[in-house]
């Protein structure tokens, strides 16, 4: 995802160009490129007007054969005390016409919101090809994610990928060591390796991505696979890449050992753990240990890919790549 930092009005105008750019690289129609424009402006107009400033995240998604371009307003401003009404046309608090919230709406395919009085706000807009039909019956994907590259790079040193079959859902994260493009192509063969071998337990499945990594410079990885008609995870790291079990009872770190795939690892292991229902979470080093989902009520029931958001605004470390990877058994 590339991001657009959002603390002045003269920027809102470059997040818009990087939402048309991003549109029209994935083909979409001058129409529709035309709808993605016109959300990211109006969200990050937002920003300025009711966040206090904050950032702009766009990308495109594909997910379960649907597919199309993601924008996410982050800000750190006053928060909403009531989302409902914000969408309502003419409501607003800040003297302004109160449509932005309502035009974005009209203008996406899915809209969700997260907001605490004081913990700021943040909006995930989805946008496919062909105009919005509102669906209040679709319900939120079973996985959604961030990755954004450190400041100053241009490619992204992490990469991820789930995969679906009659075993469970997969989730994976790839850390390639360092930052930049050797980083990349490092994450990006090991997602490839991981593809190649999907079908395999958890250990080979880690044992397979070591070993086809030995001409790059190497990656911290993690793996889970999360098969709910069991009632239970596996999930086996190298390295720091990290995952915890988050739900309403509280959290669960998984257990990832030491090394790098690709060069030195000392034991390739999976842990087994009870799974109820809940989100698991895989993240890259560039998310801080310390985060938690307390803070945030009813953030559990949200869009994966605004949960995902919204642990990147508060935890990003801000001097590495980062990637949160947010997935469900449902």
């Amino acid at each position: 995802m590339i991001s657009v930092a959002v603390n002045e009005s003269s920027q809102v105008s470059q997040a818009r160009r990087q939402a048309l750019d991003i549109a029209q690289q994935n083909a979409f129609s001058e129409t529709d490129a035309g709808r993605v424009a016109l959300v990211a402006t109006e969200l990050a107009t937002n920003l300025i007007k009711h966040g206090d400033g904050g950032e702009i995240l766009v990308g495109p998604y594909e997910d379960q054969g649907k597919s199309g371009i993601e924008i996410l307003a982050l800000d750190r401003g006053r928060g909403m005390s009531n989302i409902d009404a914000c969408f309502a046309d003419g409501y607003s608090k800040a003297g302004t016409a109160g449509n932005g919230l309502g035009a974005v709406a009209r203008q996406s395919h899915v809209v969700d919101v997260a907001s605490w009085p004081g913990l700021g706000t943040a909006v995930l807009a989805r946008l496919d090809r062909g105009t919005p039909v509102r669906d209040a019956k679709r319900s939120h994907p079973p996985w959604g994610a961030v990755a954004v590259a450190m400041p100053g790079q241009e490619v992204n040193g992490d990469a991820w990928s789930v995969d679906d079959s009659s075993d469970g859902r997969t989730l994976f994260v790839a850390d390639g060591l360092g930052h930049g493009p050797d980083a990349a192509d490092a994450s990006v063969e090991a997602v490839r390796l991981f593809q190649r071998h999907k079908g395999h337990q958890v250990p080979t499945l880690l044992d397979y991505v070591h070993g086809g990594l030995r001409s790059t410079r190497g990656a911290a990885v993690s793996i889970a696979r999360i098969n709910p008609g069991r009632d239970k995870i596996m999930f086996g790291g190298i390295g720091n890449v990290a995952g915890a079990i988050v739900a309403p009872s509280g959290i669960r770190r998984m257990v990832s050992l030491a090394g790098t795939a690709g060069h030195v690892v000392r034991k390739i292991q999976g842990f087994e753990y009870p799974y109820s229902g809940g989100l698991v979470i895989l993240h890259s080093d560039g998310l801080a240990t310390s985060w938690t989902l307390d803070r945030y009520p009813g953030l559990l029931n949200a869009h994966p890919t605004l949960v995902a958001g919204v642990l990147y605004r508060d935890f990003a470390r801000r001097r590495d790549d980062v990637t949160v990877l947010v997935g469900s058994g449902a």
